[in-house]
């Protein structure tokens, strides 16, 4: 499987680069029939840096963000982003203020919630969210409905990766799109023309990367 990846850089900036993976993987949610790997996007600071400034575009000359909100390990390119967003500059809205940078925790019961020590940078507050890939939406419409739950304004919701057919509650800004993936599938469990196909499952894929099935 792995020796079928392929390397896909943004077309504006070749140094952010992701490596795509062709094969049968489930998520929480869905089976998908290509696995875009982002983990070089989140965890190098170099590259963190110049995804934090392609992100910061669209926010540039609107409502000035003064949280941050950080969704699947991506707060290294969170605090990138806030510092984007702070440099002074004519059309830069937040260069005199401050960003905070948070990420919500996950209730017994699996819903995200924030600690009461946290509620100042959210409540009543301009809010960036920031996902690392945007599949079904289901993951990004609960973190907004969590967002909309503590009284947090959202301005805009980011992401490394959305497909295109995302059922989310807002518009996604993101670097790559299923778009730029041809053939790219996404299907409910229950409906995978893989699984009809007889077609084992290669990989479990979650926030963290992917595990093998062996």
């Amino acid at each position: 499987m792995v020796n079928k990846a392929f390397s896909l850089a943004l077309e504006k900036n070749p140094l952010i680069t992701v490596q795509i993976i062709p094969g049968h993987f489930t998520t929480s949610h869905s089976h998908v029939n290509h696995y875009l790997d982002v983990s070089q996007l989140k965890s190098s600071a170099t590259v963190a840096r110049n995804v934090a400034r392609e992100l910061a575009i669209p926010y540039h000359a609107k409502t000035p963000v003064e949280t941050i909100v950080c969704m699947e390990k991506t707060e290294m390119v969170g605090a990138y982003l806030a510092e984007e967003l702070m440099k002074a500059g004519i059309s830069v809205m937040n260069s005199d203020g401050d960003i905070h940078v948070v990420s919500p925790t996950s209730s017994t019961s699996g819903k995200l919630i924030f600690p009461d020590n946290l509620l100042e940078w959210i409540t009543n507050r301009n809010i960036l969210l920031l996902e690392s890939s945007v599949s079904s939406g289901r993951t990004a419409n609960s973190a907004v409905e969590c967002l909309m739950y503590y009284g947090g304004k959202l301005i805009g919701l980011s992401a490394l990766f959305v497909a295109t057919d995302a059922r989310t509650i807002m518009e996604v800004n993101a670097l790559f799109t299923s778009e730029d993936l041809p053939g790219y599938k996404i299907f409910n469990p229950g409906e995978c023309d893989m699984c009809k196909a007889g077609q084992k499952l290669d990989a479990l894929v979650s926030s963290e990367g992917y595990t093998m099935i062996k």
